[in-house]
């Protein structure tokens, strides 16, 4: 159920060799991501229950999902727009029903992240998920 921008970076992932290159990959992903709007970034765009700060904006268009994220770190943005790819243009109501960990899975992220940063992303995943279900 991923979407094509997402197969895209599942394709490349497959073409990497070791996990350091994955790292890089992911750092070069959050640095070409568009900056979030500092405006956006308030307590109420704030995810809980991530070391580094975070900061997730849903937006919602023709009932199709899509959000602001910005972090202040490197691998922890490349994430974000990890996530903007598996979650952006979905419609708002099969938003839930993505198996995130399943699909980052698919790039071996699960087994090379530390317990606090997967912490973390089930935390994205979360106020991803519960932004979505309010919108619908």
């Amino acid at each position: 159920m991923a979407t094509p921008a997402f197969e895209e970076i599942a394709e490349t992932f497959e073409f990497l060799g070791d996990w350091e290159e994955r790292y890089r990959e992911v750092i070069a992903m959050g640095k070409a991501m568009p900056p979030m709007p500092e405006a956006l970034k308030v307590p109420a765009t704030k995810v809980t229950g991530c070391a580094s700060q975070v900061w997730i904006h849903p937006e919602i268009q023709g009932g199709r999902y899509g959000f602001h994220g910005d972090s202040d770190a490197h691998i922890v943005r490349g994430l974000i727009a990890i996530l903007r790819a598996l979650y952006t243009d979905v419609p708002v109501a099969e938003v839930p029903k993505v198996d995130a960990q399943a699909e980052l899975a698919r790039l071996g992220l699960d087994s090379h992240l530390s317990s606090q940063r997967s912490n973390g992303v089930k935390a994205m995943i979360q106020r991803i998920r519960e932004s979505a279900q309010q919108a619908a």
